[in-house]
């Protein structure tokens, strides 16, 4: 950040200057590596008009993008991932869409609440939902048939139980792990566990950090206690790292796991790569039994000095309206249905596009396993959150997944890691609150 550490901070509410300056238009942070990508960018570039796009794919460089922004020779528009939008927005690297969202009158109601709660900075919206990824619990029913267990036992809610089922699934064979009998997914899913568990990362305004919260110590300690009683980190990480997770002898295949979380994104994986899977999905729960949905995601956004501004909302706006997801979604499924794998459905940001992608271009495949998933996906996302944006970005994510890997290592105990984690945190948003202000 110390490359924009001199940015003026952006306080008016329009963010988005006027008037266009010659040249091509350019993107940051977008890849088309699937129909679903390059079908939405062939409808989004007709707002260009006769302006040249080239879409730099790859992923987000945070220095490069900072770099170019202090230079003053940004690209017109980014992608990024949603958690580092608050950062950005504010130390003035990014400039609100306020006049944006007017001029185009777009409706930011048909955006998911929890996708903009996380580009959202003191009321003022700085990004616009590109994806949209939810979690529910994967599961291998052979697995499970074969330890005696049933599908109903895979139940977040109850944490006596999960233990229970991972020590009776894990598996391991001359001292090295051969299957994991429920995987946790931490660091990467810790706050679906704080959730859970009754608490949060951070404060809904973004302001106040909750990591030492005796809720966030009690989730830590027994996410890591579930990797401890199945081996431990280093046996766990190494089997993991094996994992074949986008061939046709992925870990559910070759029964290298019996249940964990993941993402939508890799139910369409395995429908591509292994549709006769023994899959079954669940929702995860909190300790009351009501279902969760920690989402994340990436977003676009206008970086300062951005050369086309007024062309920048037009793209960004048609890139994330109902009408180009819905476009691109039959693209894909028409793509994917040749060769007879399920189509399982798209999960956006736009949840207008999501019901009409549902209704117009999703249908039952006959594959059980796969058509449940799909309906368990698009009822997860009612029961959706995010750990909201805040002034400290990439610092405050930063901070919890330090401490995570540090009680995973052995290096401290899940109390004296959240402590210190806290107090960075805090000060990294005391720290950008004042930059702000």
């Amino acid at each position: 950040m110390a490359a924009v550490a001199t940015l003026l901070p952006v306080t008016a509410c329009g963010g988005v200057v006027s008037g266009d300056r010659a040249g091509t238009f350019t993107t940051m942070g977008y890849s088309m590596g699937d129909t679903l990508a390059t079908a939405r960018v062939d409808v989004a570039r007709k707002v260009l008009g006769t302006t040249r796009l080239q879409v730099n794919q790859g992923a987000f460089d945070e220095q490069q993008f900072l770099s170019a922004v202090a230079a003053g020779d940004p690209p017109d528009v980014v992608v990024m991932d949603r958690s580092l939008i608050g950062g950005y927005a504010a130390r003035g690297a990014i400039v609100p869409l306020t006049t944006c969202l007017k001029d185009r009158r777009v409706d930011v109601g048909q955006y998911r609440a929890s996708a903009m709660d996380e580009a959202t900075l003191d009321g003022t919206v700085y990004g616009l939902p590109d994806s949209y990824d939810n979690r529910l619990l994967l599961i291998d029913g052979k697995v499970l048939a074969e330890a005696g267990d049933r599908v109903s036992d895979v139940d977040t809610s109850d944490w006596q139980g999960l233990s229970r089922l991972a020590k009776d699934l894990v598996r391991s064979k001359d001292g090295k792990l051969t299957r994991i009998g429920f995987d946790p997914k931490i660091p990467e899913f810790f706050p679906l566990w704080v959730r859970a568990n009754g608490g949060l990362l951070l404060s809904r305004d973004g302001r106040t950090a909750h990591l030492d919260d005796p809720r966030t110590v009690e989730a830590l300690s027994f996410a890591v206690s579930l990797i401890d009683a199945q081996g431990g980190w280093g046996r766990f990480k190494a089997l993991r790292d094996t994992f074949d997770q986008f061939g046709a002898g992925n870990q559910i295949v070759r029964d290298q796991i019996g249940a964990y979380p993941m993402e939508d994104w890799y139910v369409s994986v395995l429908g591509d790569v292994s549709p006769k899977v023994d899959l079954h999905t669940r929702p995860f729960t909190d300790r009351r039994g009501r279902p969760i949905d920690y989402t994340s995601g990436y977003s676009w956004v206008i970086p300062k000095g951005s050369p086309h501004p007024q062309k920048a909302c037009r793209f960004i706006t048609a890139m994330t309206s109902p009408d180009t997801w819905v476009t691109a979604a039959r693209a894909k499924a028409r793509d994917i249905r040749k060769d007879g794998s399920p189509y399982t459905g798209d999960f956006t940001g736009n949840k207008v596009a999501d019901r009409r992608i549902h209704d117009e271009v999703w249908k039952p495949t006959g594959n059980a396993a796969f058509d449940e998933a799909a309906r368990q996906l698009y009822a997860a996302q009612d029961h959706a959150f995010s750990v909201p944006a805040n002034a400290a970005g990439t610092e405050f994510r930063k901070a919890w997944q330090s401490a995570v890997n540090n009680v995973l290592s052995g290096e401290q105990s899940p109390e004296e890691a959240l402590d210190e984690a806290q107090q960075r945190a805090q000060s990294a948003l005391d720290r950008g609150n004042t930059e702000r202000e």
